[in-house]
């Protein structure tokens, strides 16, 4: 089949490649220059099924508050008279009980070990590399209350099939070193040998030359999506600013603009910007972290990229604005000069405000929607760069008629 796919991040990259290896003739649309310039030119760096934790939660209603008068907590809410923002939290708050909780939870975890499993086997299979680093995670914590409460969050998990280790601070040092400095500020951490971190724009970007070598994957930039032909019920063409593209089928990975095109193509399709921050900064060979990690307490995640240290923080709902100031970074300096003294210039860091594709449930959404040959592909939030490859996987045997070798519940469109 002649397939589209509308979007050329990591999750319709990784699609794009599932699919050409089907043997399918495969066209990739961007809008930008080169793939990964959007959601996913930028994020944490984490590949971790550890951080698939709902949003939605008995908890974060008490956070939603909380960030109302507490400057630099990691979220920020601009109030908006904006009809779909206004449907979003109204939909978040409708999953906000610790039953819907444990359920989308349990969902994403399924996905993000599958995903982080098929990353790795590209990886093997193509021989691309991207800064990656397989020696997981450490999520550590600065009070002895949080920490309690985050084992005992974290337990959830565990028991879904997650490798962890409670460590207190000791221990924690042993496992990451580069935490020396602020030993005596931590309470501990939860170590996962699990998750891994690496670079999503260098990932998408070889992947995205390695399908068009190998497989023939086209991929066409500086072009927008303006709409789909259709008749009946069927897609006949992608329509763009440069004319009509011809298809059998549609991928829509659109990331936050998703649900901007769903509007338009009549789909309920809740995906809301949220938007983070992130600063990518030159760190010596034998300096700082080891791997990834996470300041629980400020809501502040790190990875080392090769000699970079990538530092990301906030979720703020400021609907399609990207612009960002120095103060935006104010809190992430404060803390990465707190954790790792000496260790960067902040005058010469690399900043960038992008957003995270985020579903009410926190839940991505695959497969058909409304039309027979429109598949969606797109929703991932804050997890995409660790679920991406496996959704494009999840997909593809969709597309294929083939049984997927994960249990589709809750994974799929439901109109």
């Amino acid at each position: 089949m002649k397939i589209m796919v509308l979007g050329a991040g990591v999750v319709g990259t990784a699609a794009a490649y599932y699919l050409g290896r089907d043997g399918h003739d495969v066209t990739v649309v961007e809008r930008h220059a080169n793939s990964a310039m959007g959601t996913s030119q930028s994020n944490a760096g984490l590949v971790s099924p550890g951080d698939s934790t709902a949003w939605a939660s008995p908890a974060a209603l008490t956070t939603f508050i909380k960030s109302l008068y507490t400057p630099g907590l990691g979220i920020k809410v601009h109030f908006s008279l904006d009809p779909q923002f206004i449907i979003w939290t109204l939909r978040f708050l409708g999953q906000c009980t610790t039953a819907r909780a444990h359920a989308n939870t349990a969902v994403k975890l399924r996905l993000a070990f599958y995903a982080r499993q098929c990353i790795n086997e590209i990886s093997e299979a193509t021989g691309i590399t991207y800064d990656e680093r397989r020696k997981g995670i450490v999520y550590f914590y600065r009070s002895q209350a949080s920490f309690d409460a985050g084992a005992k969050h974290m337990q959830f998990i565990a028991d879904r099939g997650l490798e962890i280790e409670i460590a207190n601070r000791d221990r924690l040092v042993e496992i990451e070193p580069g935490l020396a400095a602020v030993k005596d500020q931590l309470a501990g951490g939860i170590y996962s040998p699990m998750d891994q971190t690496g670079d999503s724009a260098l990932f998408v970007r070889a992947l995205a030359d390695w399908s068009a070598k190998n497989l023939g994957v086209k991929f066409v930039y500086d072009t927008t999506v303006e709409g789909l032909d259709i008749e009946g019920n069927v897609v006949r063409a992608v329509k763009t600013n440069r004319g009509a593209m011809p298809c059998d089928a549609v991928v829509l990975s659109l990331g936050p603009e998703s649900g901007l095109m769903g509007r338009k193509l009549g789909i309920d399709l809740p995906v809301y910007p949220v938007k983070g921050y992130t600063a990518t900064m030159a760190i010596g060979g034998n300096e700082g972290p080891t791997m990834g990690g996470v300041d629980e307490n400020r809501l502040i995640a790190y990875s080392r990229l090769g000699n970079r240290l990538r530092m990301a923080s906030t979720a703020e709902f400021a609907g399609f604005d990207r612009s960002h100031k120095p103060s935006d970074f104010k809190a992430l300096f404060k803390t990465a000069h707190d954790l790792f003294p000496g260790l960067i210039d902040e005058s010469k860091a690399e900043l960038w405000a992008g957003f995270r594709p985020m579903m009410p449930n926190s839940v991505p959404v695959h497969g058909r929607a409304r039309y027979a040959n429109l598949y969606l592909d797109t929703g991932h939030g804050h997890v995409g760069w660790t679920m991406a490859c496996g959704s494009g996987k999840f997909v593809s045997d969709l597309v294929a008629g083939r049984k997927p070798d994960i249990d589709p519940q809750g994974l799929l469109y439901q109109n």
